[in-house]
């Protein structure tokens, strides 16, 4: 039975993704390649059978995105401490939580098509911005905490916040509004608004009034909007950047994130 269990485990291993590359074909061979590394099936596998291997794979092909995940996005502790290991595995007994393991190994269980709009969008990104690196992204399991991880050219994609606005854990805690953008069609969205959000913070030194906030996202979500070329935010600042931009129509998006004077856009 143990033996059955390693081979099954092996092959497991095998069918996570790999990270992002360039890999010719017909018709470009520059053409973008963005694939999503399932992180979350290695996550998934020691959660819900406490296999040892699953938790070594974690540790040493995903050691960022294992102390972000239970450092940063659980607030479990640090990484090395001795009872850590423990303490992870024992925070996803929670009977809503194995359920969610289970539910979003089901609805997860194909990403081609998240990958498919990762690479175009990313490839217009790079048009827009070509000093942009191309981050590696992976999908894990929090606990309906944060939808997407930036951090040292990494992206992270919480797939427990993404199940669809009918699922019924978000039904009893979050509000129709918060559900609609709760969709496998926001992950691609998020992850560019995140990413972009990272490189364009607003400067030090800025008023970090409300409207200066709000009008700041507006620019991100304006520029998430004409990548993945459909009105997927709609709001009075995104108006007010559109207006912006077709003002100023000889500015650059780059240029436009750039520009912190925001009296320009109100």
């Amino acid at each position: 039975m143990k033996k059955v269990y390693a081979i099954l485990f092996s092959i497991m291993l095998i069918c996570i993704g790999c990270q992002w590359q360039l890999r010719p074909n017909d018709d470009d061979v520059d053409e973008l390649k963005v694939n999503v590394e399932r992180y979350d099936r290695i996550e998934s596998l020691y959660l819900t059978t406490g296999d040892f291997s699953a938790l070594q794979q974690m540790n040493t092909y995903f050691p960022q995105q294992t102390r972000m995940l239970i450092e940063d996005v659980l607030q479990l502790g640090k990484v090395n401490d001795s009872e850590i290991n423990s303490k992870f595995l024992h925070f996803f007994q929670d009977s809503t939580l194995q359920v969610l393991l289970r539910d979003v190994q089901n609805q997860y269980a194909d990403m081609d098509d998240v990958n498919e709009d990762l690479s175009t969008a990313f490839s217009r990104l790079k048009e827009e911005l070509p000093t942009v690196e191309v981050p590696q992204v992976y999908a894990q399991i929090g606990s309906f905490d944060q939808s997407i991880i930036v951090g040292n050219n990494t992206l992270g994609i919480s797939l427990d916040k993404y199940l669809g606005a009918d699922y019924p854990f978000y039904q009893e805690h979050y509000t129709e509004r918060q559900r609609q953008m709760m969709t496998r069609s926001m992950i691609v969205p998020d992850c560019l608004g995140f990413y972009i959000l990272s490189l364009f913070p607003m400067a030090q030194g800025t008023e970090t009034s409300q409207s200066n906030r709000d009008t700041h996202m507006g620019k991100i979500q304006w520029v998430v909007n004409e990548i993945m070329q459909r009105e997927v935010f709609q709001n009075d600042f995104v108006t007010a950047v559109e207006r912006y931009m077709e003002k100023y129509s000889n500015k650059s998006i780059e240029q436009m994130l750039g520009d912190n004077n925001y009296t320009r856009f109100q």
